[in-house]
């Protein structure tokens, strides 16, 4: 049985489409985001934090995804480390975020025996790549709450977001090519095509 992994830009549906693969399909949902937090809290020294150098972050954080991909995915969940008791069958999660770096990982999960990522893992991408500058600045405006990290940016502010998002979006494209992501755009229609994921990922576990 596959594990899942969800990733790609900001605001595209990551975390609503694992909460949907968790109600739908019982798989575990863990967010990136809540373990870049948890290790902010705990290990200040590792400068692993949220809304600080997110390059940064992604690379310090990528050696513990890389081991706990390898651990909980691998065959008898042994690999380097050489542990007894191996995995939990029937273990099932969702891993989505944007803190994750594959050059780093794929070595580590070598140590694993996977190869590939796609031999252990359903990949999936998540992408905005229709939508133009003004059409991120007005959703910044119309769907932000005080928990997005951009709630009471002035209207500059959210345009120079804005832009870094419009190419960002061009960017993580062609990053999830490379690592063989099924990518789906939800610039349009969001619910419509989170639901044809699950519905997909339901046919590729049939």
């Amino acid at each position: 049985m596959k594990n899942i992994i969800i990733t790609g830009s900001s605001r595209a549906g990551k975390s609503t489409l694992a909460k949907k693969i968790n109600q739908e399909l019982g798989f575990f949902a863990i967010s990136t985001d809540k373990l870049v937090a948890i290790f902010g809290e705990a290990y200040p020294h590792l400068d692993i934090r949220l809304a600080w150098d997110r390059e940064k972050t992604t690379e310090n954080i990528a050696p513990f995804l890389g081991h706990f991909l390898g651990m909980f995915s691998s065959a008898d969940g042994r690999g380097l480390l050489h542990y007894s008791h191996g995995v939990a069958k029937g273990n099932r999660f969702v891993l989505e975020g944007g803190y994750i770096d594959f050059e780093t990982i794929l070595p580590i999960l070598r140590l694993y025996g996977i190869e590939e990522l796609k031999n252990s893992f359903l990949l999936i991408g998540l992408v905005q790549g229709k939508k133009t500058v003004d059409d991120f600045v007005s959703d910044f405006i119309k769907y932000d709450t005080k928990d997005d990290w951009t709630f009471g940016f002035n209207l500059n502010d959210l345009r120079d977001v804005s832009e870094d998002a419009f190419t960002y979006n061009r960017f993580m494209t062609d990053y999830l090519k490379k690592y063989g992501f099924a990518i789906y755009d939800t610039s349009m229609e969001r619910e419509q095509v989170l639901d044809k994921i699950v519905a997909d990922i339901r046919f590729e576990l049939s």
